[in-house]
């Protein structure tokens, strides 16, 4: 169940968050808590816990909704939790993400980047838009690495989002030939697909602020399921050389950036944004409405396989 130190936050604006207990997830979760209640969403309890309480010992409150985005039971459940709050939510991030360097599988046999990317933070939004207020903010964090002739993209001869299908996303299969960094392709692919779905979900729900951001590129995070050794020569080396230190960017400058996106007041929707909060472009790809769309319907189709209480 969800969990809270305050009787009754419902007075203040609540932000939702997903993957809150690091990196720039956790620093925009603090951002958000000077604005209002912040639900944060992740999979394990205790980080959850931590956070809200250093949340609460700034005054702020903050209330815990355990929810592994790749296990799409657990993301119905939660969204039930964070609906039967009763808050009036003013934002939701989708920001949690993973890349894994050897595929693992959820277990509907899906495959957990697609999942935990994609599906779960798609299935999330569907099921609290229609208890977000008129005015609302959801953003999804990307990743320029969709598109393949992105400066850094090139340089590391990768190859963009490969998508064939919603279905064969999840079974972890790409369009071929993929890129040679493991894992990289199921990344790229989900994270073309947040941005599809964010624009297409912008053209159905007007009522609503619905955005993107590519937050930069933060060594600090690190990179999933990535060794030591290949986040210290991304991170500290490779990010310091051009093209790579143009997009360089800290969790902290990158929550500066997305808190404004969620808070914002303004009539701003269907927008990409780079990570200094500019409007961008993405790839040839996914800036066609045809894509857009067969990418949400495939989605919707999928997620409609699997009943409520089978999940």
């Amino acid at each position: 169940m969800a969990k809270t130190a305050f009787e009754n936050p419902s007075d203040r604006k609540a932000y939702v968050i997903t993957g809150p207990t690091s990196g720039i997830g956790r620093c925009t979760a603090l951002e958000l808590a000077k604005y209002g209640t912040v639900v944060l969403v992740g999979r394990d309890r205790r980080k959850l816990d931590e956070m809200q309480t250093i949340i609460g010992q700034k005054g702020q409150p903050a209330v815990s909704v355990v929810c592994d985005l790749s296990d799409l039971a657990s993301v119905r459940r939660a969204a039930a939790e964070i609906v039967a709050l009763n808050l009036p939510i003013a934002g939701l991030l989708n920001n949690a993400g993973i890349m894994q360097m050897r595929p693992t599988q959820n277990a509907l046999g899906w495959d957990m980047s697609f999942a935990t990317n994609h599906l779960g933070p798609f299935a999330l939004t569907e099921a609290l838009v229609p208890h977000l207020p008129d005015g609302a903010n959801v953003v999804f964090v990307v990743s320029g690495v969709e598109d393949p002739e992105r400066p850094p993209v090139k340089v590391m001869r990768l190859r963009g989002g490969r998508y064939i299908s919603a279905e064969a996303g999840a079974r972890g299969e790409w369009q071929q030939p993929g890129s040679k960094i493991p894992g990289m392709d199921a990344y790229a692919t989900s994270k073309q697909c947040n941005l599809a779905s964010a624009m297409v979900l912008a053209r159905e729900l007007p009522r609503l602020r619905i955005n993107a951001v590519e937050p930069g590129i933060n060594p600090a995070t690190g990179l999933g399921g990535a060794n030591g050794f290949m986040r210290f020569l991304f991170g500290q080396i490779i990010t310091r050389l051009p093209p790579f230190n143009r997009y360089r960017s800290t969790p902290d400058r990158a929550a500066r950036v997305i808190m404004k996106m969620v808070t914002d007041n303004s009539a701003e929707t269907g927008t990409y944004y780079d990570h200094q909060g500019r409007p961008m472009m993405g790839s040839a790809l996914v800036r066609d409405p045809k894509f857009q769309d067969r990418v949400v319907a495939e989605t919707r189709a999928l997620l409609a396989t699997i009943p409520t209480g089978a999940a």
